[in-house]
């Protein structure tokens, strides 16, 4: 039987020419090896480029390389193996030094992501995400073969997003009472991308966000060093305008980073007065405002429910994101901007990212233009009611009295709030123990000292029955720390 071995890897010389007009020789190649060899930058045993590779590199004459090898061979500073080149002389007794950086790169460490996240055979209480089963997968590939079929599939990339899918969008959105144009739609990496831009684009490095926040955002906005102005959330009793006023007013950010409908962590949707009111607000305070409405199609009995955008007009940057309610693989979202701040959001874009996956956002449009997502919706909104109402009525019978939750209505989350004396993190670890899987800890989400006690819980992740076992072990464990 044959065996093949793996070629050493060869050094990279730099060649010499006295200029462009000159006839590179065997002695430029010898007298540039020899430079290198006195200077200690050949290790002993190391291979020389094969000849073909240096005819190649420079240009010339297969026997020039082969004639300057040969004379660097006489001269005793490489040897030739059989079949597999020039090697520099093993009896070469200087080495390369190791040389460290003048300046180490300071990288701050992230504290490690727990690998029980990523266990298929957890019970996942505080999971964001929907049901794999409820999506729409083979629809999908109908329409990504659709689209591999078809010709005219652009080769190149757009920066801003496929064009007949952008003004699929700005059709949708104006059905739904936001006035929109196809120029002022950038296609993103999901509803995180187009948060990304946004924080690049900002003038000043400053956000108000709500507290608790979304974690991703809140962690991003901390990355890229941005002051953060927190502003207390309560998903049972809404906002304190006045509260709000006053942080804002004392800080001056640059814009509100806000989740109008089922907020995460904890699934609050703001009334249409409270929306009023910040508007009237940014316009008093003179900041803007950012609106992520990734949930708002998960809202059943609606048509829609006014977003800020359709309050306020162009002047709110808006976010949307199908990469929940379709396949968490698809990373598609949006940013609908306006005529002052497209070009510096597709410029953040544009050194960010060059542009994204034009074949991924080509099939979505297949597949919104085939109605197919209309269609899911309501699929998937009526699937989400019944995990809703199983877990509203398994809370109701399982949980101690002193723990409490909201009901949003929609969304995938809702948070449950327990009593202060209860241990947060070891209630985790008990859990985990009997392989069911909390959400994140406090401080993914709040600032300082958390006003609020509990966790988000998911009802859209888990089939019914494994939802109703993990809140029972839930409850056990709750009452267990009561006790």
């Amino acid at each position: 039987m044959k065996h093949f071995t793996t070629p050493s890897p060869y050094l990279r010389l730099r060649i010499d020419q006295a200029g462009p007009e000159r006839k590179l020789t065997a002695l430029h190649i010898v007298a540039s090896v020899e430079r290198e060899y006195a200077a200690g930058l050949l290790p002993a045993g190391t291979r020389l480029p094969p000849v073909r590779v240096l005819q190649h590199q420079l240009g010339i004459a297969k026997n020039t390389v082969e004639s300057a090898y040969e004379e660097l061979v006489a001269r005793g500073l490489i040897e030739g193996r059989s079949r597999r080149g020039y090697f520099v002389r093993q009896d070469h007794r200087q080495r390369l030094k190791p040389v460290k950086p003048a300046v180490s790169m300071l990288f701050e460490v992230p504290p490690p992501r727990s690998a029980a996240s990523h266990d298929r055979d957890l019970i996942h209480l505080g999971s964001t995400f929907i049901d794999h089963e409820l999506l729409p997968r083979e629809r999908l590939a109908q329409c990504f073969r659709a689209v591999l079929k078809a010709p005219g599939l652009p080769a190149h990339y757009s920066l801003q997003g496929h064009a007949p899918l952008r003004e699929i969008i700005a059709r949708r959105l104006a059905k739904r009472g936001i006035p929109a144009k196809a120029e002022d739609v950038i296609i993103t990496a999901g509803s995180q991308q187009a948060l990304d831009l946004v924080a690049r684009s900002l003038r000043k490095r400053s956000v108000a966000i709500e507290n608790p926040a979304y974690g991703i955002g809140k962690r991003m906005f901390e990355i890229s060093q941005m002051q953060m102005v927190p502003l207390p959330l309560d998903p049972f009793d809404g906002i304190d305008l006045e509260t709000w006023r006053r942080r804002i007013d004392a800080a001056r950010p640059a814009a509100l980073y806000l989740t109008t409908n089922f907020q995460n962590p904890t699934g609050y949707s703001y009334s249409t007065g409270e929306l009023v009111h910040l508007l009237e607000l940014s316009q008093e305070l003179g900041f803007g405002l950012v609106e992520d409405d990734w949930g708002s199609d998960m809202l059943s009995y609606s048509d829609f429910r006014p977003p800020l955008r359709a309050l306020g007009g162009k002047n709110v940057l808006y976010l949307n994101s199908f990469t929940k309610k379709l396949l968490p693989s698809l990373r598609i979202g949006y940013v609908l901007a306006n005529e002052a701040s497209r070009s510096a959001l597709l410029e953040a874009k544009h050194v960010a990212t060059l542009g994204n996956a034009t074949l991924v956002e080509a099939a979505l449009f297949e597949f919104l233009r085939r109605g197919y997502y209309d269609t899911h919706l309501r699929a998937l909104q009526s699937e989400l009611d019944t995990r809703y109402h199983a877990c509203l009525a398994t809370l109701a019978s399982v949980m101690p009295e002193g723990v409490r939750w909201t009901t949003p209505g929609g969304g995938p989350t809702l948070w449950l709030e327990l009593p202060r004396r209860i241990d947060l993190a070891r209630l985790g670890e008990r859990l985990l123990a009997k392989k069911v899987l909390l959400a994140a800890t406090p401080s993914t989400w709040f600032f300082g000292e958390p006003h609020l006690h509990g966790t988000r819980l998911g009802y859209a992740f888990l089939p019914i029955s494994a939802l109703q076992r993990g809140l029972d072990l839930l409850a056990h464990e709750i009452r267990r720390e009561l006790r």
